[in-house]
């Protein structure tokens, strides 16, 4: 059950957006039992991002929410993957780009809770 939310502070084309989601939905099976079937994603462009007190660069905040837990080699392993995707699809620099993760206990779904 992950959901992952990207803001940043470019616009995002239609073709590009669909990159983004269809490899996000590749990396997400980087963390044990997760996979792209019970992925959700948002995606908000032009976001007001602010690094170091200026916006002129490209910037990438990223909060990935997860039921359950993960290992550190996991999260290290999602974060390198995502870190490459905007790379390559926004042009943002990694020193540019954060990544949260949120480890959630309660999820609900379709009426009712796991």
């Amino acid at each position: 059950m992950p959901f992952i939310h990207t803001k940043v502070n470019r616009p995002i084309a239609k073709e590009t957006e669909q990159e983004l989601s269809r490899r996000m939905g590749q990396a997400i099976s980087l963390l044990p039992g997760k996979n792209e079937s019970w992925l959700m994603l948002q995606f908000e462009e032009n976001c007001h991002l602010y690094f170091k007190g200026d916006n002129s660069k490209g910037l990438a905040f990223v909060n990935v929410k997860l039921f359950g837990a993960s290992t550190d080699a996991a999260y290290e392993n999602l974060t390198a993957e995502i870190t490459r995707i905007l790379q390559d699809t926004l042009s943002i620099s990694p020193d540019c780009i954060y990544v949260q993760y949120d480890e959630i206990d309660h999820w609900g779904w379709n009426g009712s809770n796991f």
